[in-house]
């Protein structure tokens, strides 16, 4: 509880973790432009079986092609031209089971149907490590050369054989079926995930009674026992994504006939607050960023032990425990960011995941007012500054679902574009993404491409602001040294002072707030190199002097430092590195010895390591702290009370639970454990730690 959403879990945004092995080249090999698919899904069994035909262009002279393969899948053959008039039905023995670190060559079998025009079967060799198949052709492939393979296969795709490990991109299930573009249920060019644009018709068979949600719906009917479904999207994109399962009729909310909600019947009363909910941010974006590529989108329930939310063009899958606003309009702005434009190389990627991230941002402005953007800018900032080792343009050789790679591109790339709203103003900055969108539609876009179109909209010279923010990692750490003087003739004071940073290169505009015995008042102060000096006129006496008072740049301070300290321990907390975690909390402590959060933080992993003792005294070290945020409160009752439970204090628990009653705050539902645990104890195998 109470966990920030890890941008993996969040979206799936980018592309799979690649491993070191050889088998993937260092750049793309070719350019893939469309798909033809059949597949069907058999629930009962958990088994698919496809055909999937992929045109491409070689990008350079090719004696082997790398594509991407869930490793649950089997193959039964490639070919070499030809489109399969269906998907064939495979025999068992061709979809067992792949283990883990093997690398090694598999002859072609004959194909179980041959495809229509079939050319020559290709020989292959799969690589379970890194989930690809490497190809051989019958002839070298020259350079500009167009080229249809025909790939055949089955099997049961699952998390067990998931191309990044512990992630479920793609299964075949009752009542929820699940193929994630990231899940290589079809054979993806390698790299290429998320930066490789194509076109794809796809027909789907699923069980009588099921629906199946994808990019374009173009046809359906039923054939007896099964239903099928057709879909085609024709622009260069991403429309790889299908949601299949025991879904009721298609939901809308009144008023709203562009948004339609597909979920089981378990989840139904969730599904119009979902919809109101995409509605609402898809009419925000709409306005900010012009038109996305379709009016029209499908909101659609994804399994509890998937990933919390993914997009395609058209498509919002969510899991409805998480549809939080938040989260759907992070997954709506992707119809943009990620649809309609996309990263040039995943050196790009925080273009289209700053983009996704800041739009969540600025749709929470709208809706929730100024003071709710600004804590939610806090916490992107120390998400910016938790890994801040690397350029943002280097990123494209590191784990995609790495902390770090997620935490840059999402947190860092969102505080870019917010910093270059505060140069532009809130009128150029909707220009420049409007127009950044438009000219590079159906595209990948490349940072300096971006820079262009900044440059061009706001009249504004951004090669500093660039090369710091994008080719430069750190923050500058602001110091303010001022004295005041008073005028003559009663006109008020003179304030004389610098502004004294530790990045030699650093030139942007600051905002000072002078604040005085009267009104505030607030100067824009240009700061370049170590010190810059300024002088402003007030008639009040100045009293307080704030730099940067509404949070526009990425700057490090005491209170930053502590929250980059605990969200990089709960990060070791998720990957399950509790000393890790412990380390850093400590790290946090050491800096403001009461911060709430940080012995909150701290007291989860006394709990969860059993340490009861060191939990309770972090625990009463969180609520002599500032109490920020104010929810920890409570919380710090609840757990002080379950922790009397365990040790067989009854009646000092249920003081603990009394006490978090008095709060009246029930932030995640605090008062309804505090009043569940009055009337029953806790005990230590009843649930996780909240």
């Amino acid at each position: 509880m109470f966990k920030r959403f890890a941008a993996l879990a969040l979206l799936g945004l980018i592309a799979l973790a690649t491993s070191a092995h050889a088998a993937i080249p260092v750049r793309a090999q070719i350019d893939v432009t469309g798909y033809t698919i059949h597949t069907d899904l058999d629930p009962a069994t958990g088994r698919m079986t496809a055909t999937a035909s992929v045109t491409f262009t070689a990008l350079d002279d090719l004696n082997v092609v790398v594509f991407g393969l869930n490793n649950g899948l089997a193959l039964t053959s490639i070919v070499d031209g030809g489109v399969p008039s269906a998907a064939p039905t495979l025999a068992p023995a061709h979809a067992g089971p792949v283990l883990r670190g093997e690398h090694h060559a598999q002859p072609a079998p004959a194909p179980a149907a041959a495809p229509i025009g079939s050319g020559n079967t290709l020989q292959y060799e799969r690589n379970v490590t890194d989930s690809t198949v490497r190809v051989t052709p019958a002839n070298i492939i020259n350079k500009g050369t167009v080229t249809t393979w025909t790939f055949t296969y089955a099997g049961k795709p699952t998390v067990d054989t998931s191309p990044v490990d512990g992630i479920k991109f793609a299964q075949i299930a009752d009542p929820v079926s699940i193929l994630l573009y990231p899940g290589r249920w079809f054979p993806i060019a390698m790299p290429g995930l998320f930066t490789d644009r194509f076109t794809a018709q796809i027909s789907v068979t699923v069980p009588k009674g099921e629906t199946v949600v994808g990019s374009n719906l173009t046809g359906h009917k039923t054939l007896g026992d099964s239903e099928e479904f057709d879909f085609d999207w024709t622009k260069p994109g991403f429309p790889g994504t299908l949601v299949a399962g025991k879904f009721l009729p298609a939901i809308t909310a009144p008023g709203i006939n562009n948004i339609r909600v597909y979920v089981t019947d378990d989840n139904k009363d969730a599904a119009r607050n979902m919809a109101v909910n995409t509605a609402r941010a898809f009419e925000f974006m709409t306005v900010q960023f012009g038109n996305a590529e379709s009016g029209l989108l499908s909101v659609v329930e994804l399994p509890e032990d998937s990933v919390s939310a993914f997009w395609a063009p058209e498509v919002v899958a969510i899991k409805p425990s998480r549809a939080s606003a938040r989260l759907i309009a992070n997954t709506v702005a992707h119809q943009w960011f990620g649809s309609e434009i996309s990263p040039y190389t995943l050196n790009d990627a925080w273009i289209t995941n700053g983009m996704s991230r800041y739009a969540e941002l600025m749709f929470l402005e709208d809706g929730s007012g100024k003071q709710a953007f600004q804590n939610a800018i806090t916490d992107t900032e120390a998400g910016a500054l938790a890994y801040d080792t690397e350029p943002l343009t280097t990123l494209g050789r590191l784990d995609p679902f790495s902390p770090q790679f997620q935490d840059m591109t999402l947190e860092k790339g969102a505080m870019v574009f917010h910093m270059l709203r505060w140069e532009m103003g809130d009128e150029i900055f909707t220009k420049f993404l409007r127009d950044l969108l438009s000219s590079n539609a159906d595209r990948g876009v490349r940072t300096s491409q971006v820079q262009k179109v900044a440059e061009a909209d706001s009249s504004l010279q951004l090669t500093s602001f660039f090369s710091q923010w994008l080719d430069g990692t750190g923050a500058p750490d602001f110091t303010d040294n001022y004295s005041v003087f008073r005028l003559s003739n009663n006109k008020g004071f003179r304030t004389v002072g610098s502004v004294s940073q530790d990045l030699d290169l650093f030139s942007m505009p600051v905002e000072i707030r002078i604040e005085t015995e009267g009104k505030s008042e607030d100067r824009r102060v240009d700061l370049s190199g170590t010190e810059s000096r300024y002088s402003v006129e007030t008639f009040g006496r100045p009293r307080h002097i704030v730099l940067d008072p509404d949070n526009w740049l990425l700057k490090s301070t005491p209170d930053l430092a502590v929250r980059v300290a605990v969200l990089r321990g709960q990060q070791d907390v998720a990957q399950g590195d509790l000393i890790g975690a412990i380390s850093e909390y400590q790290k946090a402590l050491d800096t403001d010895r009461g911060s709430s959060l940080a012995n909150y933080r701290l007291a989860e992993v006394f709990m969860m390591q059993k340490n009861y003792q060191a939990a309770a005294n972090s625990f009463r070290d969180a609520l002599r702290g500032d109490l920020a945020p104010k929810w920890i409160e409570v919380w710090s009752h609840v757990n002080l009370g379950k922790i009397f439970d365990i040790t067989g204090q009854r009646e000092r628990a249920v003081n603990e639970y009394r006490q978090a009653l008095q709060t009246n705050d029930n932030t995640q539902g605090a008062i309804n454990e505090a009043r569940a645990r009055m009337q029953k104890p806790y005990k230590a195998d009843d649930a996780t730690l909240d």
